[in-house]
């Protein structure tokens, strides 16, 4: 039995390898996370819809799989869905060893249908990709297994993630809602642009009664539900197609209704007051990223998962319709906007992930924050 299996970026490099998952052909932009733990809420992870993940990290499946540790909660559906369109690992685990392990990765990889390839040389290839630029590639396998110039061609004429739309393929189909932990001290409503299931997990936590809402939600629709703030989620896709979202954010800004947003709704809230968005050359995706904190010069370590990003410098200030914004965080590796907000407070938003269930948990502040925001 042929067990080989193949990932395929666009410039014509091929990595050889064996089969992951399970077998067949998938498609995505490839592009490399530097976790060295949280697998599955990477996977989990609505952000990474049609990317192709590689992990940095040299072993991965030995803490297996569980029920408690995905991030991809929707009513609708009877099971965590993995969102990551492939994965690319070195080495695999032999045996799960966690006494939270419910099953293992290959497993549930196999009974989702993700495609994924092993006995690669990851080293390498992150190294391509944080050189050339996340590039469009394929993982094939099976009876996909194709030659080199034919499976190349493939991959080139897969869509490019530059003009991609895709927050109405993650976001939930209906409204639901997560109750506060005891008595609810506020309500808001949160934009599902790719919501994690911890986020409101942990606004619950602080007596905050969620109602997540489908991305299309108009602002009538929301003001109809009497809320105290509106949260906007991370999510995937080019920024500059959520043209509905950022108009609905522009409507609640000028209600002056308190806002907070992550990741996406980071890149968003950005838009709604002028700025512009662009694509990176290979993004921010791991745990360990560093993040200046500019009006305390305190730098913290940050979960991420973008692959755009906001037009900005340290510290800048400018005017919007809604009054002065200030840029309040960039990434100390490469000078990225990490965070915008009004200058009177009313308004903020974080480019990385606080809610980081995986950890790091610098910056679980930020839910206190809009907490606080919530009772002025």
């Amino acid at each position: 039995m042929n067990n080989t299996a193949v990932l395929v970026l666009e410039d014509g490099t091929v990595f050889t390898g064996e089969q992951f998952g399970a077998t067949g052909q998938t498609l995505g932009e490839a592009v490399f996370c530097t976790a060295m733990t949280g697998y599955q809420e990477t996977l989990t992870d609505p952000s990474y819809r049609r990317q192709i993940v590689v992990a940095a990290a040299p072993q991965i499946g030995n803490t297996g799989w569980n029920n408690e540790d995905s991030e991809s909660y929707r009513p609708d559906e009877a099971r965590d869905r993995i969102w990551a369109a492939g994965y690319a690992i070195r080495d695999l685990a032999r045996q799960a060893s966690n006494w939270r392990a419910e099953g293992g990765l290959e497993d549930e990889l196999r009974s989702q249908g993700i495609v994924g390839v092993k006995g690669v040389d990851t080293r390498t290839l992150v190294r391509k990709l944080r050189d050339v630029g996340s590039m469009k590639a394929g993982i094939f396998s099976g009876d996909a297994l194709t030659d080199r110039d034919e499976a190349v061609g493939v991959v080139r004429s897969q869509p490019s993630m530059a003009g991609a739309d895709l927050v109405g393929e993650v976001t939930t189909p209906q409204a639901y809602v997560v109750e506060p932990d005891g008595a609810a001290r506020f309500s808001i409503a949160a934009l599902d642009l790719g919501i994690k299931t911890m986020t409101p997990k942990l606004l619950a936590q602080r007596g905050v009664r969620v109602h997540v809402l489908p991305a299309g939600t108009s602002y009538a629709q929301i003001k109809e539900l009497g809320v105290d703030g509106l949260f906007a989620s991370n999510g995937p896709g080019d920024p500059s197609t959520a043209v509905g979202v950022v108009e609905t954010l522009r409507e609640a800004l000028g209600d002056g209704v308190p806002f907070f947003g992550i990741c996406l709704g980071n890149q968003l809230l950005g838009r709604a007051f002028g700025l512009s968005t662009y694509k990176m050359k290979f993004g921010h995706r791991g745990i360990n990223i560093p993040v200046i904190e500019h009006a305390t010069g305190r730098a913290i370590i940050t979960a991420q998962n973008h692959g755009f990003a906001l037009e900005g410098e340290a510290g800048q200030r400018f005017d919007t319709p809604f009054g002065e914004a200030v840029v309040t965080h960039t990434c100390a590796n490469d000078g990225t906007v990490e965070g915008v907000a009004l200058a009177n407070g009313r308004a903020f938003s974080v480019q990385y992930h606080p809610e980081a269930a995986a950890g790091p948990h610098d910056a679980g502040n930020h839910f206190d924050q809009f907490v606080e925001l919530l009772g002025k």
